[in-house]
């Protein structure tokens, strides 16, 4: 999954850019609006972390020219603890969550997640293909009930497949959900990833096949491999 920080306060941003990243988001950040209405417009995101107070370009015209485009992609703004009208003017303008400043990290990535599993999966914080269950709010996956051992690209890797279960996925579309602007990460570390994958899931009816020359395919199988 893919996050966009926008923070003009540069330990704040950093400090949210490596947890979100630690728990195996791709995690990109801009430091003023007019740098996130310029990566909002060229990038797709699953999760918006914007900032009202920004130089240039102020959040609440983010958001607004965010949603004249026609983006559904969920927004959780930053607001100081006394603005309630900044709260309310930003969910009039379409956010769909609020947090204030000073906030407890344990929270911020709570509700991340949430508005997440609400732009992917719907309301459900499971996801279950076969005897294979991704857990999108424990950030665990489980198989046959028995807990899956995944470092943290490999469940963002898996997550990816479950999102898009029976439908061919290619390597630029993981690459661009994994890795954030300044990552290198290539062709190779993907097929690596997902070797990792296949090797873990092999006592399981599910698979990832390998469709030539257009990506893989996550599946259940009728008979375990």
């Amino acid at each position: 999954m893919r996050v966009l920080i926008v923070e003009d306060d540069p330990t704040l941003a950093d400090g949210l850019s490596h947890s979100l990243t630690k728990v195996g988001y791709a995690v990109d950040c801009a430091r003023h609006g007019e740098e996130a209405d310029h990566m909002l417009i060229g990038q797709s995101y699953d999760l918006v972390i914007l900032d009202i107070g920004l130089p240039k370009l102020n959040g609440f015209e983010v958001l607004s020219r965010l949603r004249r485009r026609g983006s559904l992609v969920p927004v959780l703004i930053l607001t100081a603890r006394d603005a309630v009208q900044e709260r309310v003017k930003g969910l009039d303008l379409g956010a769909d969550d609020y947090i204030t400043k000073p906030f407890d990290l344990a929270e911020l990535e709570a509700r991340a997640r949430a508005l997440i599993r609400r732009g992917q999966y719907g309301a459900s914080a499971q996801v279950t293909l076969g005897n294979l269950t991704l857990d999108t709010a424990g950030r665990r996956a489980t198989l046959s009930g028995q807990p899956l051992e995944l470092s943290a690209r490999e469940l963002a890797v898996l997550e990816i497949f479950m999102l898009r279960a029976g439908k061919v996925v290619n390597k630029e579309h993981i690459l661009e959900r994994l890795c954030n602007w300044d990552e290198d990460i290539g062709d190779n570390a993907i097929e690596v990833y997902v070797h990792r994958l296949r090797k873990k899931l092999e006592p399981s009816d599910i698979r990832i096949r390998t469709i030539r020359g257009l990506g893989y395919l996550l599946e259940q199988v009728t008979e375990p491999i």
